[in-house]
Order: structure tokens, then C-alpha cells, then sequence
């Protein structure tokens, strides 16, 4: 697409009060908008650039999307309080969701544990032209429906299977991702958690939010032991060696909350914490990306084991966009404890010299 100007402060705010009208103001009878609005913020990120452009999408790419968000959610859930007993939460005020639907008869024909494996079976592509046809019919058709009126203000269809976002929402869905992707997230869990069929799965409470958007114990250890091996016994921060250790995501799941292999990093618990949710300094950047460069195929093979997202390009275009965001803000990053630098555009070379 040809380059557009970034949008200006007044662009911007006018961006945000509609998206705050759509949250306030439409329709939500399934999780589907929700899954919508994730899935192009994270395109936007992926694919788009800081400016004003357009950024034209597929049904497919964001189908790809709903069954990443999906996959998980078509297992049993339970909390194990009294009164309760597990089963798959319903996800819309009517019949079950399609597009869980499509999972769970997918997962009934195929040997599939994971979506790395689901991808390489036969029938994958016939669940992701289920999906899109949902997708296509329902949130992307009725997304921009609120306060009584249709308002385009995000994308148009442009032809078959495409998806244009119109100038200066891919700038602002990645300037304004995280509040894009917390909005998102409260909201789908708050539309599961009224929905009076799901109190005999969920009674009160419930990690519900961990459940539906954090990656299991099961795969977080898989990692943890793969990195190990990778990397040895050595704290990715400090450099000193471990005996407990965490599974740190190296960009914040704060400021981009998905699980992607590449991200993955061991650190000492105390440095995890004391990281936190900031970005890291310069060294740690420098080195972060080597590994990235030199070590792709066995995080690609740890990544397929846990059964998260492989794409080592994807993770470099996430790293890239979250310190361009913070070098506009002037933010900082963590170099170690009660340690920070400024983020110059020095850390921005490093990620375009990869």
C-alpha cells in the first residue's frame, strides 16, 4: 500500500472514543467480536507499519486466527469447587459457538493434540474454511454495528475473502494494542462468566482468564526444559546459573499477549520479577536477537513440542514494533535490578540490522 502520513493526535483520539462506543454500545451475543478485534491488532502488529496506510487482510489469516484463540477452549474446563463439574463453556447466548463446534469435530477425526500437529493434518484445511465462512458471516459482518447505526470506522470488504483496513486503524490498532487486546480479553471473559449455562462448569469464580488466553502448565514446562537443554542452566539476564528458574517472556506478555516460541527466555525468578513488565536493555536485546538468528530451528522444535506459535520473523516484527512504541514514548528498559536506560534509537538499529 502505498505510504500515508501517521495519524494525527486529534485521528487518534477519534479512533479511541469509537472504539469505546463499540465496547459500550454493541451487540455482544457471542465471544466472536471479541476474538475479532484480538486477531486484527495482532495482524496489525505483524503485518502493518507505523503509518497511515491501509493494510489489506484475509478471511483465511484471520480464520487462522479464531482457531489459535479457539484451539484451547474446546477442552473441558473445570475448577474443582464443590457443585461444579467440568465441560467446554458455552461462548454465545444461543447455540454453542460454531466455530468451537468446528473444533471439536475436528479434534473427534483427527489424532491432533496440538495445533503445530493440526496443521499438518489432511482435514486442517477444511476446519480453516469452516472457520472463515463463520468469521466472514458473523463478527466481520456485524463488528461495526453499534448505538443503533453501522459506522466503518475500522475495515471494509473489499472483495471476496478480503479485508481492507481503512487508513490509520492498523497505526492505531498497533499504537494502541495492549488497551485493544485488555479490553478485548475482560470483556470475553466477563460475556463466558454471565452466561447463566456456564455457573454449573464455573460457580463463583474461577482462573477463567488463564484458562482462555495463558499458555497451560503442561506446555510452559515443556519449554522451561527445552530451554534448559538449549541454553544450559544459566540465567538469560544475569548469566548466573539457575536452580529454580522461570519462563520469562523476553518482549512482555503485557505489551503483546501471545505465546510465541522465539519470545521464550530462562530466567532467575527474582530477575523475572524484577524485569517485570518492562522491555530489556540494549545488551539483552543484542543478545536475544543472535539467538534468534542462530538458534531458530531448535526453538522452532520446542516450540512444536509445546505445541505455541513458530515463527521466528513474527517474534522479530514484535520485538521491533514494541521498542519503536517505547522509543516514541521515551520509555525505558531494564538492564538489571533497580536498573534502567533510556531506549535510544540505537536499540531500534540492532532490530533492523537482523
Amino acid at each position: 500500500m502505498t505510504s500515508k502520513a501517521p495519524p494525527s493526535a486529534e485521528e487518534q483520539l477519534t479512533f479511541l472514543t469509537k472504539l469505546q462506543r463499540l465496547f459500550a454500545e454493541g451487540d455482544f451475543t457471542a465471544t466472536y467480536k471479541f476474538a475479532l478485534l484480538i486477531a486484527l491488532s495482532d495482524l496489525a502488529v505483524e503485518l502493518g507499519k507505523d503509518d497511515g496506510a491501509e493494510l489489506a487482510l484475509t478471511t483465511r489469516q484471520i480464520a487462522e486466527r479464531f482457531v489459535q484463540l479457539y484451539w484451547r477452549h474446546a477442552l473441558p474446563y473445570g475448577t474443582g469447587r464443590p457443585h461444579t463439574g467440568p465441560g467446554v463453556l458455552i461462548q454465545s447466548l444461543g447455540v454453542q459457538a460454531a466455530v468451537l463446534t468446528a473444533i471439536e469435530e475436528f479434534r473427534t477425526r483427527s489424532s491432533a493434540t496440538t495445533l503445530h500437529e493440526a496443521r499438518k493434518d489432511a482435514l486442517y484445511g477444511t476446519l480453516l474454511s469452516k472457520v472463515a465462512a463463520v468469521v466472514s458471516a458473523q463478527p466481520l459482518a456485524y463488528l461495526q454495528n453499534f448505538g443503533g447505526i453501522t459506522d466503518p470506522f475500522l475495515y471494509e470488504r473489499t472483495g471476496r475473502g478480503i479485508v481492507m483496513l481503512k487508513p490509520n486503524v492498523a497505526y492505531c490498532l498497533r499504537r494502541f494494542h495492549p488497551l485493544v487486546q485488555q479490553l478485548s480479553r475482560t470483556h470475553w471473559v466477563g460475556h463466558i462468566k454471565a452466561n447463566r449455562r456456564n455457573h454449573g462448569i464455573l460457580g463463583d469464580t474461577g482462573d477463567l482468564e488463564d484458562f482462555l488466553f495463558e499458555i497451560s502448565r503442561q506446555s510452559l514446562a515443556i519449554i522451561g526444559a527445552g530451554l534448559r537443554k538449549l541454553d544450559g542452566p544459566w540465567c538469560f539476564y544475569c548469566g548466573e546459573g539457575l536452580q529454580g528458574s522461570d519462563v520469562d517472556h523476553f518482549v512482555p506478555f503485557a505489551l503483546y499477549p501471545r505465546d510465541l516460541a522465539h519470545n521464550f527466555v530462562l530466567a532467575h525468578p527474582q530477575c523475572n520479577r524484577s524485569k517485570s513488565d518492562s522491555l530489556a536493555g540494549r545488551s539483552h536485546l543484542e543478545r536475544w536477537l543472535q539467538r534468534l538468528t542462530y538458534r531458530s530451528p531448535q526453538l522452532n522444535e520446542i516450540g512444536e513440542v509445546a505445541g505455541v506459535t513458530v515463527d521466528s520473523r513474527t517474534a522479530h516484527r514484535v520485538a521491533a514494533w514494541s521498542y519503536a512504541n517505547a522509543h516514541a514514548a521515551e520509555g525505558r528498559a531494564w538492564v538489571k535490578a533497580s536498573t534502567y536506560e533510556a531506549i535510544h534509537s540505537d536499540h531500534l538499529l540492532l532490530l533492523t540490522a537482523l
